[in-house]
């Protein structure tokens, strides 16, 4: 059995009255492609705020690789060997695309600039991203973007990514390209936890998947099992298997 890179024990995350997480218990196994879905305000992006240090926890407890991270501040996670891409890309468009994924390697890994070059260079290489390094982010479409913000992940040397709705924007040909870079970010080391609200991706690539709704742990297996339970399909799923 593989290790478990990342567990949640009972996290609930409280704004006042509202419980946008409530006592959710998951694990992510090293080498896992680990799907969190449900529907629009289930709480999934709470969640990953809090296990990424943008919120502390009410309750519960966040451990990575066996250490209790709960509580650690956005850097710390970081430096701790944890990273994510965002939705909306955030890139410094005044930056080259070389420049962008620099950061990552000076702030998150700390590298020199020297060595930080050469990885960016490398990891530009290895998402395959097609244009000249020198390009700047505001010239950038949106495949483009998600490719420098993988890379710029990568250059922190993290071992758990997480990815949120990564397949936003994206066309027909450019999901598949995504979701080869998916699996060759997963096959180079990197455990993926993925966000995302397109079910043909998560389909094609998670080996296990958690479903949250209303801010509660719905149900957490194999996708077989997950999307062929009854309360998952009446609560989130429907038709939307078939899309």
């Amino acid at each position: 059995m593989a290790e478990k890179i990342l567990v949640t024990e009972s996290v609930s995350k409280h704004f006042g009255g509202l419980k946008a997480v409530e006592n959710v218990s998951i694990y992510v196994e090293e080498g896992d492609i680990f799907g969190l879905i449900g529907p629009n305000g289930a709480g999934k992006t709470t969640l990953q705020n809090v296990i990424a240090g943008t919120y502390p926890p009410t309750s519960g407890r966040v451990f990575y690789r066996g250490r209790d991270i709960t509580g650690f501040k956005p850097h710390q996670i970081c430096h701790a060997g944890i990273n994510r891409t965002y939705q909306i890309v955030r890139s410094f468009p005044r930056l080259s695309a070389l420049e962008n994924v620099m950061v990552g390697g000076i702030f998150g890994a700390k590298l020199k600039e020297r060595q930080a070059r050469e990885r960016a260079l490398e990891l530009l290489n290895f998402v395959e991203f097609p244009l000249d390094p020198a390009s700047p982010a505001n010239s950038l479409n949106t495949m483009q973007l998600k490719r420098v913000e993988m890379a710029k992940a990568l250059a922190s040397g993290c071992r758990l990514l997480f990815l949120d709705e990564v397949a936003a924007g994206l066309t027909p040909g450019e999901l598949v390209d995504i979701i080869v870079l998916i699996r060759r970010i997963r096959d180079s080391g990197v455990t993926i936890l993925i966000v995302e609200h397109l079910m043909k991706l998560i389909l094609e690539v998670c080996n296990r998947l958690a479903v949250l709704c209303f801010g509660e742990l719905l149900a957490m297996d194999v996708p077989e099992v997950v999307t062929g339970d009854e309360r998952v399909l009446k609560a989130y799923l429907g038709d939307s298997l078939l899309v």
